[in-house]
């Protein structure tokens, strides 16, 4: 498979229809999704199927068994965090300081969700820093699929301006 535009994590969902959406907004903006193990659902091609993602086959995904693999994997094998792939590391947190907007996208950056109920652990996000998107009304979070559509079009929108070029209706 081609290399993504970038990447898209998903810590421990536990909602299938998250990891659905998700799933297509990664075809659409030409992004990879991670998948990091436990999920509180099923990947099969039966649970798939019966979960009518027709699309899901074309998906590029990778799943990762626990956020130790998902470590792993960002970090090449050994080095500090980030060391081994070839973009930088977001982390979105409702607890981040700065906002999404101010992250300049580079070809494959990694972007990371947390799950529906908890986020992603604290210490995970302090290392590495975490970004937040702006909210006004009273919850704690957005929708973990509304969240990674947010800024999954912010990545698109910079490293592909010419598709957001020309206005219209």
């Amino acid at each position: 498979m081609a290399e993504p535009a970038f990447h898209l994590v998903l810590v421990s969902p536990e909602i299938g229809g998250n990891a659905g959406n998700v799933g297509r907004l990664c075809l659409n903006v030409g992004a990879r999704l991670h998948l990091v193990h436990p999920l509180g659902f099923q990947t099969d091609e039966k649970a798939v199927r019966r979960a009518g993602l027709d699309y899901w086959k074309h998906v590029d995904v990778v799943e990762h068994e626990s956020l130790q693999a998902l470590d792993v994997w960002l970090n090449g094998g050994q080095g500090p965090p980030g060391a081994g792939i070839a973009g930088a590391v977001y982390p979105l947190s409702s607890h981040g300081s700065p906002v999404y907007t101010q992250i300049r996208f580079a070809p494959g950056d990694v972007v990371v969700f947390g799950c529906e109920s908890v986020g992603l652990p604290p210490e995970w996000v302090a290392q590495r820093g975490g970004w937040r998107i702006p909210m006004v009304g009273p919850t704690r979070s957005l929708n973990l699929s509304n969240a990674a559509a947010v800024v999954g079009y912010e990545v698109l929108r910079q490293l592909n301006p010419e598709l957001f070029a020309g206005g219209g209706p």
